[in-house]
């Protein structure tokens, strides 16, 4: 499910339309106090996590999409016209969109068909995932900035 439909969720029908309708696939390899872990790390929030200071305050998505090094820098030669992604910024930020482009290209019907229409464009899968990637970026900095406990908690300090 997209970042917009789950704020739609969440706005036509409160918490109670975000609750998880059962597992879909594997259950849960995790035990009990493993999940009361997560949750735990979960709910400190961005700023226990090392975030405070970076993505809660940038000024755009260039910036955010640079941090995470989904950033596109030219990689062109000759008549040869291409990008690559920056190899700079936060790996753990980059792997986890790696992570949902991945599932999003197995599971969403929308990313698989980008998939084939790029494909006959003449792109590279590898491409391919680099656009997806910025898409993914630009998704979360735009949640990130909707927030309003997020906004203002970077706005007073």
């Amino acid at each position: 499910m997209s970042a917009n439909r789950w704020r739609r969720a969440l706005a036509s029908g409160g918490r109670q339309a975000l609750v998880s309708k059962g597992p879909s696939g594997a259950r849960c390899k995790l035990d009990a106090g493993q999940l009361r872990a997560l949750k735990a790390v979960l709910e400190t929030g961005p700023p226990a996590c090392g975030w405070s200071d970076q993505c809660w305050t940038l000024a755009s998505e260039a910036s955010f999409a640079a941090l995470c090094g989904v950033s596109p820098v030219e990689k062109s030669s000759g008549k040869t016209q291409r990008r690559r992604l920056n190899r700079g910024g936060n790996r753990q930020a980059n792997a986890a969109l790696y992570r949902i482009v991945a599932t999003r290209l197995r599971r969403d019907p929308r990313t698989r068909l980008y998939l084939e229409r790029r494909t006959k464009q003449g792109m590279s899968k590898r491409e391919i995932i680099r656009c997806l990637k910025r898409y993914v970026a630009r998704e979360i900095y735009s949640q990130i900035q909707r927030t309003p406990a997020l906004n203002a908690s970077s706005a007073a300090a």
